[in-house]
């Protein structure tokens, strides 16, 4: 897996950068171009479980490895949802369980810098590479609206 970066610089405070980053409505529409419907489960706290999923029961299986509020969010994937039923040890699922997703967010100059970092495998970069930029041009005018 290789690490990529994303980035991105905001006209708004940290603050409500991450507030549209995990607000469960504007989640699901900053994370539409990956999938529409995507939803999330969690509670939120370091060590919990999260469940992305697109309301068809697909989706991953992650835990939140890290949490800095408005700073900071790590999850490492572990495994995927495929009918409903979690795959945490297929040889499909451990050619990737492990790889990390980061979101940093910095305050520069007044404005705020999102970085996204993701440890990807060769077959999704092409994907990830082009849907990325849309995804943080959604997050970008939902924080910056008013």
């Amino acid at each position: 897996m290789e690490k990529t970066t994303f980035k991105t610089t905001i006209n708004a405070p940290r603050e409500k950068v991450w507030d549209v980053l995990w607000g469960e409505t504007s989640y699901q529409q900053w994370t539409a171009p990956f999938a529409e419907g995507s939803q999330v489960d969690t509670n939120w706290e370091k060590g919990s479980k999260v469940i992305f999923h697109d309301g068809s029961n697909r989706g991953m299986v992650a835990r939140i490895a890290d949490k800095v509020p408005n700073e900071f969010m790590s999850f490492q994937h572990l495994g995927e949802i495929d009918n409903g039923v979690e795959d945490l040890t297929s040889d499909k699922v451990k050619a990737w369980a492990g790889a990390y997703e980061n979101y940093t967010l910095t305050n520069v100059n007044g404005k705020t810098e999102l970085l996204v970092e993701m440890d990807l495998a060769d077959d999704f970069k092409d994907y990830f590479t082009k849907t990325w930029p849309v995804a943080l041009d959604k997050v970008k005018e939902l924080a910056e609206q008013q």
